[in-house]
């Protein structure tokens, strides 16, 4: 099933965890563990008092597409995906009168004057106390936050000075586009997002020049590297956790400052795989395939996407010699980090 939403920060192919789980932008982790705790338990198969079948499998799909996911970004400490929100907010004041909302909370918001943050928080709460009681509304009322929560950046947006809460370097919010960051890739069928899909990565901020080493260019371009090796590490530890939502946050980073890099495209595929974006992953393994088709690491990603998948036919003759290149490197690569796919 696929989650498509489009109005508020939503509609700027960025994905506002904040309305999947209604709380407010500033929410503290205690907030967020106490919402999502109330949210699980109304969609969790064990507790969902749902009677037909289709609505239970609705309620378990929003918790496993929308809310985990959303639950993991927000329950940890991620400075990137704050400086993005802060970017969007002061994007969006500099588009004032441009910004269109439909729901009557936002255009309320929009008149609230020095009351902002009291009228914001009680519209807020309303809405999300009533979020997953209709199952078939679910997606709309997060719409109804995520307008809210537009608002609600673009009017502090217009308070900030200069200065104020400047980005760090290579979010690219300075340029007065959305950020392109992980977490805008929006229409999809599973857990990071809900809009239109991102397969683009941003062009890569890497040196520009590729001179020998020695030279200005080399030495940035040897910084780019050790950048992008380092938001691989993350990643794949996030993955021995099973925490895919941040390794393909990482990869995605990683991506936009070395498109070529095969393994990190092999890497996102199978994270993408493990949440059952299936068109995401088969995008990254291909373009894995594409840039390195003998490499371990893409022929193992090859490989995971053709099991998972149920890939045939012209596939098997490829699967037989990605399992010798697996078998030769014995019990390490990437099959170790997903518990119980091992052979």
């Amino acid at each position: 099933m696929s989650f498509e939403i489009e109005r508020g920060l939503f509609k700027f192919d960025f994905i506002d965890h904040h309305a999947v789980l209604g709380v407010p932008i500033d929410a503290d982790a205690k907030e967020v563990r106490k919402q999502y705790l109330k949210i699980a338990r109304r969609l969790h198969p064990d507790s969902c008092k749902s009677e037909s079948d289709a609505e239970k499998k609705t309620a378990n799909e929003l918790l496993t597409k929308l809310v985990n996911p959303a639950y993991e970004q927000l329950s940890r400490s991620n400075r990137d995906y704050l400086v993005t929100l802060r970017g969007m907010g002061q994007r969006l004041a500099g588009e004032g009168g441009k910004v269109s909302v439909s729901s009557a909370a936002a255009k309320q918001l929009v008149q609230s004057g020095a009351n902002l943050d009291n009228v914001y928080k009680t519209s807020l709460k309303t809405l999300a106390s009533k979020q997953y009681e209709s199952l078939g509304q679910a997606l709309d009322k997060i719409a109804e936050i995520s307008e809210l929560n537009m608002v609600y950046l673009m009017i502090k947006g217009k308070t900030v000075k200069s200065g104020v809460g400047k980005p760090a370097t290579g979010t690219g919010t300075s340029s007065g586009r959305p950020p392109d960051t992980a977490t805008g890739a929006a229409k999809t069928g599973t857990g990071t997002g809900t809009g239109k899909p991102s397969t683009e990565t941003s062009p890569a901020r890497s040196a520009t020049g590729t001179t020998a080493s020695g030279s200005a260019a080399g030495s940035s371009g040897s910084h780019e590297v050790s950048r992008v090796d380092g938001y691989i590490r993350r990643a794949e530890g996030y993955m021995v956790k099973n925490n895919f939502a941040g390794a393909i946050l990482e990869l995605r980073e990683a991506l936009k400052l070395e498109q070529t890099n095969s393994k990190c495209h092999s890497l996102l595929g199978m994270a993408y795989l493990k949440q059952n974006q299936v068109s995401m992953a088969r995008v990254h393994i291909n373009k894995a395939l594409e840039l390195n088709p003998n490499d371990e690491t893409t022929l193992q990603g090859k490989q995971m996407f053709d099991r998972l998948t149920g890939t045939g036919g012209q596939s098997k003759d490829s699967s037989k010699s990605q399992g010798k290149s697996s078998g030769q490197s014995g019990s390490g690569g990437l099959f170790g980090l997903f518990p119980g796919k091992k052979k």
